[in-house]
C-alpha cells in the first residue's frame, strides 16, 4: 500500500511518502513530489482495503470487549457493596451459571428493590431554630439577680466577699414579695441584695431554708419596692416536671457569672438523675442548656414559659460540659410552700441578741476527711446553767443545724444567732458520739441573755 515494489506494506522501496532506507518501516525518508508517485494497481488496493477492515474490526471488537469486561467488574463490585452474591467469577461459592431457588430469588429481588429505591444522600442540611423570644419576654420579669455579701476568714484576718446567684418570684403577701432560690446562694450571708428586671435594687431577708435540698425562700419588704418596679415584675408560673419527656426543649434564665440576666437553651437530657454532692442528695433534671455559676437559683423553663426546675450550678460542678442540673419543681413545691410560711427574721441589736452558752470550734474539712468527724461546730465547753446546759447539751457534741438552718462553722452559727432575741425558742440539731457512730438528737432551748452567761457563744 505504501511502497511500489516491496514485499509488504512497510517495505524499503520508494513509497508514497518517501524513500525508506533500512529493513523496516521506520527508515529514513526522502521527500518526493506526490504527483510523481506511481498509481497502484487495482488488485493491490482491494487487498490492502480488506486488511484494513479486518484490523479495524479487530480494534473495535477489542474496545467493546474491554468495555464489557469493565462493566461486568463494576456490577460485581456494586453487588458486593450491597451485600449481594452476584455469582460472578470463580472465587465465590456460586459459579457464573449457578441456579437460585425461588425463595432465594425473591429475597434477592427484595434487597435489590430496596437498594434501588433508597434516596440519594441530601447535599444540604436542615437546621431547626426555635425562637424563644416570646417565652423570655414573658418570664424575664419574674427572675431576679441576688448578691450575697459576707465575710471570709483567712487564718488571722477576715475579708469582705461577694457572690452572685439568681432567684424566682413565686408570690407575695400583704407585706412581702417572696422569692425562691438555692440555699447555697444565700448561705452565710451578712446581707442580701436583689436586683429586679428594671435595674432597681432592694434588700432581702432569709425566710426559710432547706440545706439538704439546696432550697431557700427569701423576702423583700413591699415598702422597699417602688410602684414602677411592682408594675414591671411578674410572678412565675409553675409547671409540672413529672410530665417532662427527654428531648423536649429547655430554657435556662439566670444571672450567669454575675453579669446580669442571660438566656441559654437546650433540651431535657435526662430525668431522675440520682446524685449526691456534698450534703445535697436527690433526683434531678439533667439538661444541656448551659448552667454556670450565677445561674444557681434561676429558672429552668419549658417551651410554654413554665418553671419546671430550679437550676443549681453546684450540683453540676465545673468538671463537666453540657451537663447542667436542676431541682424538679414538682418535688420542690411542698418544701417551698412550707418555707414560705416561716417567720422572716431581721437583724437584732447586740444588746437584745440571744445566746446558747457554749464554747465551740469549727470542724475543718481535713478533720472530716481524716477522722470522719461530723461537719458543723464541735462543742468544747457548755456553761453551767446556760440555755444549752439546761437543754441537755454536752461537751463533745457536734451542732449541725439551728432552727432548720445548716451549721458548718462557728462563724456561721454566730451569724444565725444575730437574728434571734433573748427569750426566743429554737431547735438545735446535734450529733452525739455513741461508740463507733453518732446519734442524731434535737434539743429545744430558750436563748438567754449574754450578761447572765459566764462565757459567750
Amino acid at each position: 500500500m505504501y511502497g511500489e515494489n516491496g514485499n509488504n506494506e512497510y517495505g524499503s522501496n520508494n513509497g508514497m511518502y518517501g524513500d525508506r532506507t533500512g529493513g523496516n518501516g521506520y527508515g529514513q525518508y526522502t521527500a518526493v513530489n506526490p504527483a510523481q508517485a506511481p498509481v497502484q494497481a487495482a488488485p493491490k488496493k482491494k487487498k490492502s482495503g480488506v486488511f484494513s477492515k479486518i484490523c479495524l474490526a479487530a480494534a473495535v471488537g477489542l474496545f467493546f470487549g474491554l468495555f464489557a469486561g469493565a462493566g461486568l467488574y463494576l456490577v460485581q463490585q456494586a453487588g458486593s457493596l450491597l451485600g449481594l452474591d452476584m455469582g460472578i467469577g470463580n472465587g465465590g461459592e456460586r459459579g457464573a451459571y449457578t441456579e437460585y431457588t425461588d425463595k432465594e430469588k425473591a429475597e434477592r429481588a427484595e434487597v435489590i428493590s430496596e437498594a434501588v429505591a433508597m434516596p440519594a444522600a441530601s447535599t444540604s442540611a436542615t437546621t431547626v431554630v426555635t425562637d424563644v423570644t416570646n417565652v423570655v419576654e414573658q418570664v424575664m420579669p419574674a427572675i431576679v439577680s441576688i448578691t450575697n455579701e459576707s465575710t471570709v476568714n483567712y487564718f488571722y484576718y477576715t475579708m469582705p466577699s461577694e457572690s452572685s446567684g439568681s432567684g424566682i418570684i413565686i408570690g407575695s403577701n400583704s407585706e412581702e414579695l417572696l422569692l425562691v432560690t438555692n440555699y447555697h446562694v444565700v448561705a452565710d450571708n451578712e446581707s442580701l441584695k436583689v436586683c429586679f428586671t428594671d435595674g432597681s435594687e432592694a434588700t432581702a431577708l432569709v425566710k426559710g431554708t432547706d440545706s439538704q435540698r439546696d432550697l431557700a425562700v427569701i423576702a423583700v419588704a413591699m415598702d422597699d419596692i417602688s410602684d414602677s418596679t411592682l408594675n414591671s415584675i411578674k410572678v412565675a408560673r409553675m409547671g409540672d416536671s413529672d410530665a417532662l419527656k427527654v428531648g423536649e426543649p429547655a430554657i435556662a434564665i439566670g444571672n450567669a457569672l454575675g453579669y446580669g440576666q442571660s438566656v441559654t437553651t437546650g433540651v431535657i437530657s435526662a430525668l431522675n438523675r440520682e446524685m449526691t454532692v456534698e450534703n445535697i442528695t436527690g433526683t434531678f433534671i439533667q439538661t444541656d442548656a448551659a448552667i454556670n455559676p450565677g445561674n444557681s437559683g434561676g429558672a429552668l423553663l419549658n417551651i410554654n414559659g413554665e418553671v419546671i426546675g430550679i437550676n443549681s450550678s453546684k450540683i453540676g460542678g465545673s468538671t463537666v460540659e453540657g451537663m447542667g442540673y436542676a431541682i424538679p419543681i414538682s418535688a420542690a413545691k411542698p418544701i417551698i410552700e412550707e418555707l414560705m410560711q416561716k417567720t422572716t427574721r431581721t437583724l437584732v441589736s447586740e444588746d437584745e441578741r440571744g445566746y446558747l452558752g457554749i464554747t465551740g470550734a469549727t470542724v475543718t474539712q481535713q478533720e472530716i476527711m481524716l477522722y470522719g468527724y461530723p461537719e458543723g461546730v464541735y462543742v468544747a465547753n457548755v456553761n453551767d446553767g446556760s440555755p444549752a446546759d439546761l437543754a441537755g447539751m454536752q461537751r463533745g457534741d457536734y451542732i449541725t443545724a439551728l432552727d432548720g438552718e445548716t451549721v458548718t462553722s462557728m462563724e456561721g452559727l454566730q451569724r444565725l444567732l444575730m437574728y434571734y432575741r433573748v427569750g426566743d425558742t429554737v431547735e438545735v440539731e446535734i450529733k452525739r458520739p455513741d461508740g463507733n457512730r453518732y446519734k442524731d438528737m434535737t434539743l429545744e432551748l430558750t436563748l438567754g441573755d449574754r450578761s447572765s452567761l459566764g462565757r459567750t457563744n
